[in-house]
This record gives structure tokens, C-alpha cells and sequence, in this order.
């Protein structure tokens, strides 16, 4: 991106579908292909990606707007199909991008990959066998994938862990840590621990069963921080300080309490997971290590961390392990993925995971505020109104209608939509 693009598009949701699309050819310079690409997906590509293909399930592609990360503007593609979600993120980044923006970072792409040993007649004999033929291992596994190498990545380093005891018996683990660079990296990870399972076998005088990548990516950490003004908090008659108060009290009660984490850390992967799908990469794989990392001290919690500092500013923390690539995958073969990753216009993993993790910040204070405040639900069902217009049996030119009477008479269900489109054919 240059210098020129910015993420603030003032009014951009009362545009029509294709003046968005116009105005974003126009700020980050995009062909005749990549907006083709963001429309649909050809069923002949699509036979190729997968097994037994009988057609296209489609998800809305939608654009978050304003966000500022580490000094640049971003807009940011997502594919999902919640009412409330995209609109969120674009509003809370735009007052974090009054206080500064996001700041975000993330760590080097190291994955993991376990070999399970069985059969080990003595664990700690077998562990020191393992870790003085280090270099061995290492040398053996970067045979597995000479191309990550000369990227500068592969195999890093060896770990083993041990358990005495298993519902199995005792069994011996060994970590495989590989660099992975721009790729998620789990084909990666699988082939190089299939690599190195004779030599380990041969070392342990065990019996080596699975060899797979752990998707609790916990070496791979992305993390973003925000820090805003109480001014900045105010609306329709909530005090800034008010706000901020009761965003912090509605996180605490996450950080307490599993069954209100699981809901809260849903909302903060609601961003995190329409990004992903939105650029090919895997939200099953981010999944599972975000809900896992936030069991890490043996209670699920908040992954998201929230107070108020000395300045008395509301200030946000957001990290978890986010396992995604710009090569590889889907992120190479499906047009929409690969136009969604130009136009946010990322030059390696690293970047994209910084983006992504800044959404999923934006997208928890976006919740928290709404629940500290006026509720989760009038904001929610104003958005859903046109989605109930829809089921109602509205055809195309009634549902804005419909769905704003609906705001407006404060009803918005079924039955009162099915009224007003009736009251319509009827006229």
C-alpha cells in the first residue's frame, strides 16, 4: 500500500454495492481480476479443492474500515455471516484510531510437531539418548523440506517431554520445532516429523505412533495493544469514564468465570475467524489453539486483558496463538483468498497475524462496550432487521424498507415483518 490509501471511508455502508467496490479499486489500486475474484468461485476450481463437490457455499465478504496498526490503515477483508460483526470492528477501530491505533506484534513462525513414542522401557535414558543426537535429528528432518530451508527456516529444535504415566502407559513425546516462515506450516510439521520416526525409534528402542503438528501453536504468538481516552467512550448520554468503568467490570467477569469466557472469547473470535476465512487460511487450526491457550493455567479465561491506567485511559491486550500463512493452501488457489490478501496488501505471515489480532481486539471492545452499556441486543437486532426482512418473504427493493420500519416500530420479529410485507403486496 502507499502512502495515499487510508482505511476512513466515511458513509461507506450507504454506499451501493458497487460504488464499495469502485471506491476501493480506486484507494489500493485493485484490476478488473481481484474484483471479479471477490464475487464468487468457479465450481470447476472448486471440484479441484476438495472431494465430491456438488457446488458453492457462500459466505458474505464484507470490508472493515479504519484500522490504524503499527502506523498504517488497513482495510480489512472478512467472510462471515453475523450481523453486527463487521460493523463493530470498523467502529471501534475508528476511536482507537484517535487514541494512536493499534500496536501488534507477533512472534516468529514456529510450529510444532509431536512424535508419540510407546513401548519405552526407560523414559529418561530415552530422553538424554534423544536430546545428545540433536543435531542428527535436526539435519535428518530438514532433508524433509530443502525449499523451507533455504528460506531461511525448517527444523529449529528438539524437545522431549515425558509421562510416566497414560491411560496406555508411560510414553515419551518428542516436540520437532520448525520455522515455518510465511507458511501456516502444517504440512511442514507432519513431514518432518515422518522424517525422523525411524531414527527415533532407533534411539528410544520404543515404538513411534503418531506424527503430527500440534495446533497449540504457543511459540507462535501474535499480540495487539490499544490504549484509549474516556472522551473517546462517550455516547448518547454514557460518561467516558462510565464506559470505560464497565468494560473493565464486564471483562473481569470473563476472567473469573469459564462459562462467561467461552462467550466472550467467542466474540473476540467472530473477528478473528471471518479474517482467516477471508484469506484461506485455517480458523479450525486458530480455533483450537486460541481456546487451548486460554486453559494454559488450568482454568479457561479471557484471552483478552482489560484496565485502566495511571492516565486514566482504557487500555487492552489481546494475545493468542495465531497459526496462519500467505503461501500455501487455499491461500494460493482460491481467487477470493488471494484477493482478500492483495488488498490488504501484507508482505509476509507475520504482518497478517498483526492484522488479524488487531481485529480480534477491536471486535471484543466493540462486545464489551455494547454489554457495558446500552446491551448487546439493540445494536445486534438493528443490524439483523434486514436479515429478518429477508426471512419474512421480502423481495429485492422492500428490504431496507422493511427492516427500518422494523427499528422503527422497536419490533423487530418475524411475525411483525411478515405484517409489513404483507401490508405491501396488499397495497
Amino acid at each position: 500500500m502507499t502512502e495515499k490509501n487510508t482505511s476512513r471511508f466515511r458513509g461507506f455502508y450507504k454506499l451501493s454495492l458497487k460504488q464499495r467496490l469502485d471506491l476501493l479499486a480506486a484507494t489500493y489500486a485493485l484490476d478488473d481480476a481481484t474484483l471479479s475474484a471477490l464475487q464468487c468461485l468457479d465450481p470447476t476450481l472448486a471440484d479441484h479443492m476438495i472431494e465430491n463437490v456438488i457446488g458453492i457455499y457462500g459466505l458474505p465478504l464484507g470490508v472493515a474500515t479504519n484500522f490504524l496498526i503499527n502506523g498504517k490503515d488497513f482495510v480489512v477483508p472478512m467472510a462471515i455471516e453475523e450481523p453486527s460483526v463487521v460493523a463493530g470492528a470498523s467502529y471501534m477501530a475508528r476511536l482507537v484510531s484517535e487514541s494512536g491505533g493499534f500496536h501488534s506484534s507477533a512472534s516468529p513462525a514456529l510450529m510444532i510437531a509431536q512424535i508419540q513414542v510407546l513401548e519405552v522401557t526407560d523414559l529418561n535414558k530415552a530422553r538424554q539418548t534423544l536430546l545428545s543426537n540433536k543435531s542428527e535429528l535436526l539435519e535428518v528432518a530438514k532433508s524433509a523440506d530443502p525449499l523451507l530451508v533455504e528460506l531461511g527456516g525448517g527444523p529449529q529444535d528438539i524437545e522431549v517431554r515425558l509421562f510416566p504415566e497414560s491411560p496406555v502407559g508411560p510414553m515419551l513425546v518428542v516436540h520437532l520445532i520448525l520455522d515455518t516462515v510465511d507458511a501456516m506450516g502444517a504440512n511442514a510439521a507432519n513431514s518432518s516429523a515422518e522424517r525422523i520416526a525411524p531414527l527415533v525409534e532407533e534411539f528410544t528402542g520404543g515404538r513411534v505412533h503418531l506424527r503430527i503438528v500440534s495446533n497449540l501453536a504457543d511459540r507462535r504468538l501474535a499480540t495487539s495493544r490499544c490504549s484509549i481516552s474516556p472522551a473517546v467512550l462517550a455516547f448518547d448520554g454514557f460518561r467516558g469514564d462510565k464506559v470505560r468503568d464497565g468494560i473493565v467490570e464486564a471483562w473481569a467477569f470473563a476472567a473469573v468465570d469459564p462459562y462467561r469466557a467461552a462467550t466472550h472469547n467467542k466474540g473476540i473470535m467472530n473477528g478473528i475467524d471471518a479474517v482467516i476465512i477471508a484469506t484461506g487460511n485455517d480458523w479450525r487450526a486458530v480455533e483450537a489453539g486460541a481456546h487451548a491457550y486460554a486453559s494454559r493455567s488450568g482454568t479457561y479465561t479471557s484471552l483478552s486483558q482489560w484496565q485502566v491506567a495511571e492516565n486514566g485511559d482504557l487500555e487492552g491486550k489481546l494475545e493468542l496463538p495465531l497459526a496462519v500463512g500467505t503461501v500455501g493452501g487455499s491461500t494460493r488457489v482460491h481467487p477470493t483468498a488471494k484477493a482478500s490478501l492483495q488488498l490488504l496488501g501484507v508482505k509476509n505471515a507475520r504482518e497478517l497475524a498483526e492484522i488479524i489480532v488487531a481485529v480480534g481486539l477491536a471486535q471484543n471492545l466493540a462486545a464489551l462496550r455494547a454489554l457495558a452499556t446500552e446491551g448487546i441486543q439493540k445494536g445486534h437486532m438493528r443490524l439483523h432487521a434486514r436479515q429478518i426482512a429477508i426471512a419474512a418473504g421480502a423481495q429485492q427493493g422492500q428490504i431496507d424498507g422493511i427492516a427500518e420500519q422494523l427499528v422503527i416500530d422497536n419490533d423487530i420479529n418475524i411475525e411483525h415483518a411478515k405484517k409489513l410485507v404483507h401490508e405491501i403486496e396488499n397495497k
